[in-house]
């Protein structure tokens, strides 16, 4: 089941600290789930100014439950990083199929 993410920080005075803060576990989850074909696509959404405001992912588990224990976990909840978090299940169009589950090697 795939799921399209999109959460946006906190707008507090110490949001941007507190998501620096666990930036890297955060990236470390993404990237083991992102070898494991969990993770088809992800990033971070920007301001006008290019300042970090959120994130969007899209992910594939084999049951929502899965996603949940995923989601539970992550730093970015479990810091506090992430407010406003909108979850839509999501198929991946044919035409980028050829492009999902490529490890990545960086």
């Amino acid at each position: 089941m795939e799921f399209a993410v999109i959460a946006y920080d906190a707008t507090d005075e110490g949001a941007l600290d507190r998501r620096m803060a666990v930036r890297d576990a955060h990236m470390a989850l993404i990237k083991s789930l992102r070898e494991k074909g969990n993770m088809i696509h992800g990033g971070a959404l920007l301001d006008d100014a290019g300042k970090m405001i959120g994130s969007i992912i899209i992910s594939d588990f084999p049951t929502r439950e899965a996603f949940d224990e995923w989601y539970r976990q992550d730093p970015y909840v479990t810091g506090n990083v992430w407010k406003d978090v909108q979850v839509f299940p999501f198929k991946t169009a044919e035409h980028f199929r050829d492009n999902i589950r490529q490890p990545v090697n960086r």
